[in-house]
């Protein structure tokens, strides 16, 4: 059991994360805007507050052992060349303020839900994806994930970057498969709540420090 600081808890996966991580047995206390309109299973503490404020951010992690960021550069919709309503670097911001607070707090462990073709796994996207990506706006999210890349890797935390392959809304439906690249191919979809669940799996066991593997269900 771990008392764990989850940012992005309010958002499509964060719910998932709360959830799983409290059916765990875990204490969890998440850092949100609004806490009146956030489903929060009982016994998760909501903190009002923004991960772009280090003061709430340092008030939120007070007498946490991990970190769990399942954060995102939001677009209005899930349209590629929908307008961005995050601030360009806003992940980058908050994970460069979320190791600061770390380190103030004696916390080491932090796991962040990235994605694929971020950072040095850009180059194995297919050429096709990485022109449609310049192309259109999500390009501002490839842009602030790799900005987090490369804070978390130049920090001296016990970090993990989980890159998901795209993201569905369906059940989770397991099982799950994670690989660095080249050493697995990976299938094309990953279910949010499979998704949550290694991440919980990646804090509890001490799983992929220092490593940023790719994450996929293996059916389904």
């Amino acid at each position: 059991m771990s008392n764990l600081l989850v940012l992005g808890g309010s958002g499509r996966t964060g719910v998932h994360v709360l959830r799983e991580a409290a059916a765990r047995g875990h204490h969890l206390r998440a850092l949100v805007r609004n806490p009146d309109k956030v489903q929060a299973p009982a016994g998760v503490e909501l903190i009002q507050g923004t991960p772009a404020n280090i003061d709430d951010l340092r008030k939120a992690a007070q007498g946490t052992d991990a970190v769990i960021s399942v954060l995102n550069n939001a677009r209005a919709s899930d349209n590629p060349w929908a307008k961005t309503v995050s601030p360009p670097a806003f992940m980058t911001d908050v994970a460069r303020d979320t190791l600061t607070v770390m380190g103030e707090q004696d916390i080491h462990r932090i796991v962040l839900a990235s994605t694929q073709g971020a950072g040095d796994d850009w180059a194995h996207l297919n050429p096709l994806m990485r022109a449609f990506i310049k192309a259109s706006n999500l390009k501002a999210g490839f842009a602030d994930h790799d900005g987090v890349d490369q804070a978390v890797r130049a920090s001296g935390t016990d970090w993990t970057l989980a890159r998901a392959v795209a993201l569905s809304d369906k059940p989770a439906a397991g099982p799950v498969k994670a690989a660095e690249r080249g050493t697995g191919k990976p299938a094309l979809r990953i279910n949010r709540a499979d998704f949550a669940a290694f991440l919980i799996d990646a804090v509890e066991k001490g799983a992929w420090i220092g490593r940023a593997p790719l994450v996929w269900n293996t059916k389904g």
